[in-house]
């Protein structure tokens, strides 16, 4: 069983600074003034109990108007800390005043060091930030930094994935492996608000005693912030963005070369000669990001110029591979970039939002070989959100290779090439259409065929049984009635589509469906009937 450091915490015997500022000179003017994480933190209380603070504290009154606006918005954890100061203050007899202007045109940090500043008083802080820019300036800072509440490195051993901290839970582990891991608590005690701000603390001065490549800010945003200390990535949420205070840290517990996962001789000669438009799909956890850094490390030694896209940046490559920050970047930024700089692939980890896959179409329309990461349950569903954006005679110019992750393998792979011909289910010949055909690359049998029919993109599985057809039409008919019509029966006999639809729906059917399903069957050359199943 691993447990955390005791409730005295490690901190409170050596208060430590990265940057030689425990107490910078002008102590003696004791007028002290926290800023919000040494409030929430406790540190402030700590240092009055041990005798480090004295005679005065002083709120600004621009921080106490941010710590009502998070009041309103779920999060009560400032002003409580404010309320357990007051009776520390009253208790030891250290006066505890509210001064500066709550109005003040600027963020908060800014606003303490001005307060600072004119009165000549010293700011308490564990924010390493925060620290070295009085350090610049000139203020007097006390500077805390707890050590030795989380050692990451011995938490995360026999196949630790990552960990879970929360306010009011106890800590827990994933332990496995990709596609098969499980939850383990490693305490029985419920995680404090003031030992995770510590431990967030902690986790950010080792991020800026590194700070570099391997160690930097990912994103710092109002209720969410991301950090980069070396392998592990740390995401730090707070209300009211999220329902209280946590902290997940991630590392990737398997680094693969591409060698490792044994893949077919033709498969590795298509991503070499062939694939450009590369999207590596699979449900989360499976092992697509392991994939693509292997992907990428395989072209970088092919000697290939690589580039990747991340938000936030977490493949582990080497320092010849650009890795950009999306959540870094400026609009538009991203594509010019990467289209001056002309790498041979760029790696997309991973691709969500709408202007994600704007970048990676118009990039890949451009030249650029692209390899997109995206989360989907099965690999057509993968194809279609990318399918649904574009017109479809330049989807397979876009994507050419689907590859399927599952538990860490590659476990299906398609390729898409364009025909014109009458879709499957189609009759007339003047049905004649562009198709796309999906093709399984290792059995070569077309398994989904992509067409515009009307309006819709439809994406019909080819389904190989004695009535192919009915398949096709049965597919065709529930795009039309699916959103609208439950529990209906088909069949086709002789030409004719017979349909019988519960009695509730016939009302739904005959307002929203009737005159598409007339026009579908027109176009098909078969005939309609439609019952009720009351009949």
């Amino acid at each position: 069983m691993i447990s955390f450091a005791s409730p005295n915490y490690a901190w409170k015997n050596q208060l430590i600074s990265t940057f030689m500022l425990l107490i910078v000179l002008g102590v003696s003017q004791e007028l002290y003034i926290p800023d919000e994480l040494a409030l929430n933190s406790r540190l402030v209380e700590r240092l009055i109990e041990e005798g480090r603070i004295r005679n005065k504290v002083i709120i600004h009154k621009y921080l106490l108007r941010d710590l009502e606006d998070k009041l309103a918005n779920g999060d009560d954890a400032g002003i409580n800390a404010l309320i357990s100061l007051r009776t520390i203050c009253e208790k030891v007899g250290v006066k505890l005043e509210f001064t500066g202007r709550d109005d003040y045109e600027g963020d908060v940090r800014s606003a303490l060091r001005e307060l600072a500043s004119s009165l000549g008083g010293t700011i308490v802080t564990s924010d390493p930030i925060m620290a070295k820019v009085c350090e610049a300036m000139g203020i007097s800072v006390l500077y805390a930094a707890p050590r030795g509440l989380i050692e990451i490195d011995r938490l995360f051993v026999d196949g630790v994935m990552s960990l879970h901290l929360k306010e009011g839970v106890n800590p827990r582990v994933k332990r496995g492996g990709p596609g098969n891991w499980y939850f383990e608590e490693i305490s029985s005690m419920p995680m404090s608000r003031e030992k995770l701000e510590l431990i967030i603390a902690q986790l950010m001065e080792q991020v800026y005693a590194e700070y570099g490549r391997e160690s930097f800010l990912e994103v710092n945003k109002r209720g969410a912030t991301i950090l980069q200390l070396r392998d592990y990535r740390v995401v730090i949420t707070r209300p009211p963005f999220s329902d209280g205070l946590e902290v997940t840290i991630v590392k990737p517990i398997v680094r693969k070369s591409l060698v490792d996962y044994k893949l077919p001789e033709e498969l590795l000669n298509r991503l070499v000669e062939r694939a450009e438009g590369i999207l590596i799909a699979g449900p989360p956890g499976m092992g697509k990001s392991t994939f693509a850094q292997a992907l990428a490390e395989y072209y970088r030694d092919l000697r290939r110029v690589v580039k990747t896209i991340e938000s936030p940046r977490d493949l582990q490559l080497p320092s010849d591979v650009t890795q950009y920050s999306k959540s870094a970047s400026k609009e538009g930024e991203l594509y010019d970039v990467l289209l001056l700089s002309r790498p041979d692939y760029t790696v997309f980890d991973e691709m969500r939002g709408p202007e994600d896959f704007e970048i990676f179409i118009d990039l890949r329309l451009a030249g650029i070989g692209m390899v997109g990461v995206i989360h989907a349950t099965t690999p057509i569903d993968a194809i279609q959100r990318v399918a649904n954006r574009v017109e479809i005679g330049v989807l397979p110019s876009i994507i050419d290779t689907v590859i399927f992750m599952d538990r860490g393998e590659v476990s299906k792979i398609y390729v898409l090439e364009m025909v014109v011909k009458v879709p499957m289910g189609l009759k007339k010949a003047d049905l004649s259409r562009p198709t796309v055909l999906v093709r399984n690359f290792l059995s070569g049998e077309v398994e989904y065929e992509l067409y515009v029919f009307g309006e819709r993109t439809f994406i019909v599985p080819v389904e190989r049984s004695e009535h192919p057809e009915e398949g096709r039409i049965s597919n065709l008919v529930s795009s039309i009635l699916g959103r609208y019509v439950r529990g209906y029966e088909l069949r086709l006999e002789d030409g004719v589509l017979r349909l019988r639809i519960p009695q509730e729906y016939m009302k739904v059917y005959v307002k929203r469906c009737q005159r598409k399903l007339y026009r579908l069957c027109r176009e098909l050359n078969i005939g309609l009937q439609v019952t009720s199943k009351a009949d």
